[in-house]
């Protein structure tokens, strides 16, 4: 998959691309990533890439041209195969919110383009012209749309095969299903005489799934019930649930 970021910043990509899983797979040409910096685009000595908001107002606003400039330097290194199909995603709090699925839908693309803004953000007149969409990944501000555009291209590289050392990596983590993941345990058996649950020392793969999915399930349940709003439950769920309910509802007759 090719990703070109339009950024003021490039350098801080250095975190995602020569680092961990990610690193590999860009070694690997699982990913290639390209950067192209608005300021390399300025026609002025001072390479400006900002000025004053009309109508006045605190901080500055990204302007139209050297982004419109970089834009047209990225979609011409795309490659041929993600040029036609290649859509350009602002990074904004006004975006739609980047979740596992989007995640998951954008790693089967060929491209695409994110563009980081900064200051108090960009041109209208270029994001209405220029950009396919916005994204979010969360309802909070921070200072510039790398860090956001970090979080994105962890997310959706971990899709693309090869990028993980192991297939089920993948499958296993939270949200794939919308629930959280079971916890996790290694060596040794006893740590601070707290002792690894025997089930999963047991070898048996049908009760350590069952396990797993209860723990899943209730973890869920208990720290985002709001992913479970409106979910198709399977039967071995329904009575999982039905038990922790039926549980909890003794408990507080007691």
């Amino acid at each position: 998959m090719w990703i070109g970021i339009i950024s003021l910043l490039p350098q801080m990509f250095q975190a995602v691309t020569e680092y961990g899983v990610l690193a590999r797979a860009v070694r690997q040409g699982i990913l290639e990533v390209e950067h192209f910096n608005p300021r390399d685009y300025a026609e002025d000595r001072h390479r400006t890439v900002d000025d004053r908001p009309y109508g006045g107002g605190a901080g500055m606003v990204m302007m139209a041209d050297p982004l419109r400039q970089a834009l047209d330097a990225a979609k011409a290194r795309a490659p041929q195969a993600a040029s036609a199909k290649c859509p350009v995603v602002l990074m904004s709090p006004q975006g739609a919110q980047f979740d596992q699925e989007r995640a998951l839908q954008t790693s089967k693309l060929e491209g695409m383009i994110i563009i980081c803004g900064r200051y108090e953000g960009l041109d209208e007149r270029f994001v209405t012209r220029y950009v396919d969409e916005e994204c979010s990944i969360g309802d909070y501000v921070v200072s510039g749309g790398e860090l956001p555009a970090m979080i994105v291209i962890d997310a959706i590289a971990r899709h693309l095969p090869g990028t993980l050392g192991n297939h089920l990596s993948v499958q296993d983590e939270s949200y794939l299903d919308g629930t959280l993941d079971y916890p996790q345990y290694t060596r040794p058996e006893s740590f601070e005489d707290d002792q690894v649950p025997e089930v999963l020392m047991s070898g048996d793969h049908r009760r350590i799934g069952q396990f797993r999915r209860r723990a899943s399930l209730l973890r869920t349940l208990q720290r985002r019930p709001d992913l479970l709003t409106g979910r198709v439950f399977s039967e071995e769920d329904r009575l999982i649930l039905n038990e922790w309910f039926a549980l909890n509802e003794a408990e507080g007759l007691e």
